[in-house]
């Protein structure tokens, strides 16, 4: 099974890629989580890219496709995986079809512009492990602390108030016309928001038996 989750950011495609990753025994492949390492390893593709998220700008499409070109060789990628981030504009869905990645079904998951800015403030992360939780809807054991390597939580700067209103106008202007792209190749599939996490992961395993 090769997915990819569309949504504007905020709309749960981490959370879920995670659980349809332990579901479906395939691997997520979520290009924040590929950017992120290489901007902490300070790699030259890394650095090139903190600049553009630091400003709240989507990194350009060449940077993007070269580390999941590269990821998508290994191994663990043979019997499928699930683009969490990646394609977020028409030029990259292009390159992926050039670059002869097939894939089975595109899953957009629908969110309102309002409940996302209340989601997303509420968003922390492990400085340590990337790990992510929710101050309402994932909440850690320990307040503060990362269950699984007990790092620090933090609120990353895509999540303040002024950036996700900048990261939502980006996605409605370049990667939102992926919807119709897909639509039009018979991939898309939707899924309106069903108010809880669990809800969201079983209409979404639903609609991939379809």
């Amino acid at each position: 099974m090769k997915l990819i989750l569309l949504g504007a950011p905020g709309a749960g495609k981490g959370t879920q890629a995670e659980i349809l990753c332990d579901k479906l025994g395939i691997p997520t492949i979520s290009t924040g989580n590929i950017l992120r390492a290489a901007v902490k390893e300070g790699t030259p593709m890394g650095l090139k890219a903190k600049a553009f998220m630091d400003a709240g700008a989507l990194v350009p499409d060449e940077v993007i496709v070269g580390i999941v070109k590269e990821r998508l060789t290994q191994p663990d990628c043979a019997n499928g995986f699930i683009l969490d981030g990646m394609p977020r504009t028409i030029a990259q869905g292009e390159a992926l079809e050039q670059m002869g990645v097939e894939i089975d079904k595109v899953i957009n998951l629908v969110v309102s512009d309002e409940e996302i800015t209340k989601r997303m403030s509420g968003r922390r992360v492990c400085g340590s492990c990337g790990a992510s939780y929710h101050i309402v809807n994932k909440r850690p054991a320990v307040e503060g602390k990362c269950d699984r390597c007990g790092g620090e939580l933090t609120i990353r700067k895509d999540d303040e108030p002024a950036t996700v209103l900048d990261r939502l106008k980006a996605y409605h202007e370049q990667t939102e016309p992926l919807v119709e792209f897909y639509r039009q190749r018979g991939k898309l599939v939707e899924a309106p928001d069903q108010g809880s996490i669990e809800a969201n992961t079983a209409y979404v395993l639903k609609l991939l038996e379809a």
